[in-house]
């Protein structure tokens, strides 16, 4: 919830502009054996590919494309986070764009939450790409998605940024928001809305990307059964500024994890208790006394989702009840 504005602008003549932004991903992906292979390249098709594949999009918008990246999104990175977050900052400053579209492939998505993607390759059988291109650019021109923030456009529904997460490795209907549901639908360009995101978001964020050339080191550590500390020992020594903890039910710790994390809030990272259940709160104070520990509850963001937003608060403030707020707030 990398803070990418989203905002539309009015037209009284002619039709509206919507910038595209590729970064590759499944939807560019092309597989070798045609049709019926599930084995692809991400990130072989460019944006003007996508956009030619789709002649529909020229009937309801002005299009235009620029190739940000080209990669499978299991290889993103801050880097490219940040140069796409600086560029969708500046397209929205110009008063004739009425949306952007970024296609962005699923498996690290939901961390930035972008608007459109596919699960199968361009070059499947029943390729769900240009449907899902085409729905996303009726979403981003639709008058109804001002002031929602970042929104997720695929398989016919619209998610909020927050929410979503990616559920099954390889069905098209991957995308759920486990703990609100959907915020609406789009069939074949026909949006519709029936609830609003209520957390802080895009313009109402106190983050500024533009003024970032890097963001801090924040690792996520896996809770699980007998969990060695090893790892976790790694993540302090590798120099993280903090820490996600992925643990079992409401953000529990295994007692030698417990004991390195310890450790590393007496040094300063800052430590946050998530949860590796998929869906519901990690309370504050719930089996881990975090007043007296020292630690940062997530809510219900997951761990992917906290890593982000925490990463955003380090730039800002090292003070654990702000960063606690921003868990809150957004």
């Amino acid at each position: 919830v990398l803070v990418l504005a989203t905002l539309l602008a009015s037209f009284a003549f002619g039709k509206p502009l919507v910038y595209v932004l590729a970064t590759g991903g499944t939807i560019a992906g092309s597989a070798a054996g045609g049709a019926t292979d599930t084995a692809y390249t991400s990130g072989a098709v460019t944006v003007d590919a996508l956009l030619k594949a789709v002649p529909q999009i020229n009937d309801i918008a002005v299009v235009k494309g620029e190739q940000v990246a080209n990669i499978g999104s299991q290889a993103m990175n801050n880097e490219i986070w940040l140069k796409l977050a600086k560029r969708v900052n500046e397209l929205l400053k110009q008063k004739d764009v009425a949306g952007i579209v970024i296609t962005h492939g699923t498996d690290t998505m939901e961390q930035a939450s972008r608007a459109s993607r596919a699960m199968r390759s361009s070059t499947s059988m029943s390729a769900d790409d240009p449907l899902n291109l085409y729905n996303a650019v009726n979403v981003a021109i639709n008058k109804e998605s001002k002031g929602k923030g970042v929104l997720v456009a695929m398989n016919e529904e619209i998610h909020a940024a927050r929410e979503v997460q990616k559920t099954n490795t390889t069905g098209v209907a991957t995308f759920k928001s486990p703990n609100t549901g959907k915020i609406g639908s789009v069939f074949y360009g026909n949006v519709k809305y029936y609830l609003n995101p209520v957390r802080a978001h895009t313009k109402a964020s106190e983050f500024d990307v533009s003024k970032l050339s890097e963001l801090p080191k924040v690792e996520v550590v896996m809770g699980y059964a007998n969990v060695d500390r090893a790892m976790l020992d790694a993540a302090i020594s590798s120099g993280a500024k903090g820490i996600i903890n992925a643990g079992v039910g409401n953000g529990s710790l295994y007692p030698t994890a417990e004991e390195a994390f310890g450790k590393a809030i007496a040094n300063g990272v800052i430590v946050a208790r998530s949860s590796r259940v998929g869906s519901g709160e990690t309370t504050r104070g719930g089996e881990t006394d975090d007043d007296k520990f020292g630690s940062i509850a997530t809510d219900n963001l997951s761990p992917a989702k906290a890593r982000v937003l925490l990463m955003l608060g380090l730039t800002k403030t090292n003070d654990k009840a702000k960063l606690q707020e921003y868990f809150y707030k957004y």
